[in-house]
């Protein structure tokens, strides 16, 4: 009976220990900016923390992204103009859509 409450015990404790090292994976921020060629680069920017984007036709995607909130900022190509969205939001394991960036010459 003894062994059998030893290898619970042991059983228990490799559990919580391969709980302990699950990480939460990180969010993501999404959208589009038009007209879909204006764009040169996007970032997401919290603090210190500044994250850049991928970009493709238009559409980007910043991966690797910790909870909190970000402004995201799109470099525009000449004649548009540089635009931000504040206060986008973060959480685990989600990635935030923040729609269409229409940039203005």
């Amino acid at each position: 009976m003894k062994k059998l409450s030893v290898n619970f015990l042991v059983i228990a404790a490799f559990s919580l220990l391969l709980l302990a090292f699950v990480t939460i994976k990180d969010g993501g921020i999404k959208g589009k900016v038009s007209p879909a060629d204006s764009a040169l680069q996007v970032v997401a920017v919290s603090g210190t923390d500044t994250i850049k984007g991928d970009l493709s036709s238009g559409i980007f995607t910043i991966n690797n992204v910790k909870p909190g909130t970000y402004t995201v900022w799109v470099k525009a190509k000449a004649p548009y103009k540089d635009t931000s969205v504040e206060n986008v939001a973060v959480v685990d394991s989600t990635v935030t859509d923040v729609g269409e960036i229409k940039l203005q010459q």
